[in-house]
């Protein structure tokens, strides 16, 4: 699996309150809206400006707060392929993958707003097209490629009837 896209680069603790802020919290049950203000207060016009497949590139503890699955949920929905962290909130994490959502542990240091970026889950490799720099990153396990192929947990768990280690 490659994931290909340009890259939005955001920094440390990034928290779920700021992937889609608690006003915002009446629009759950409306998906198609609440995607619109992902980022919102600290990336204006965030969900205008980004294109289907891009990247979003973070820092350390990445996605930290509350666990609800909202805040991956709509990253995914607003057409965002993958994220890129030197680490995650755990909850988060586990969420990103459930909803289908590839969340990947690399060091980000060296990533630019706007590089395009190419990730290859099978061989835990991020290839910076831009700077022609390559990291390394510990492949996700096959399960969890195997729920993001499917489209998340849901999906997987509806085709295949249960999780299949």
């Amino acid at each position: 699996m490659i994931l290909k896209g340009k890259a939005w680069k955001f920094g440390d603790d990034i928290s779920t309150d700021h992937i889609i802020p608690g006003r915002f919290y009446h629009l759950r049950s409306n998906l198609d809206e609440l995607k619109k203000h992902v980022l919102e207060d600290i990336a204006p016009d965030f969900y205008k400006k980004i294109s289907r497949g891009d990247i979003i590139v973070g820092g350390r503890n990445f996605g930290l707060g509350s666990s609800r699955e909202h805040a991956p949920l709509i990253i995914k929905l607003a057409g965002i392929e993958a994220i890129v962290a030197n680490s995650f909130a755990r909850i988060f994490y586990r969420n990103a993958i459930n909803v289908g959502l590839a969340a990947i542990i690399c060091s980000t240091d060296d990533i630019k707003e706007g590089n395009e970026l190419e990730i290859r889950l099978d061989e835990g490799i991020l290839d910076n097209k831009t700077s022609g720099k390559k990291s390394s990153f510990s492949p996700l396990p096959a399960i969890m490629r195997k729920i993001l192929d499917e489209g998340g947990l849901d999906s997987y768990i509806k085709r295949h009837g249960s999780l299949r280690i």
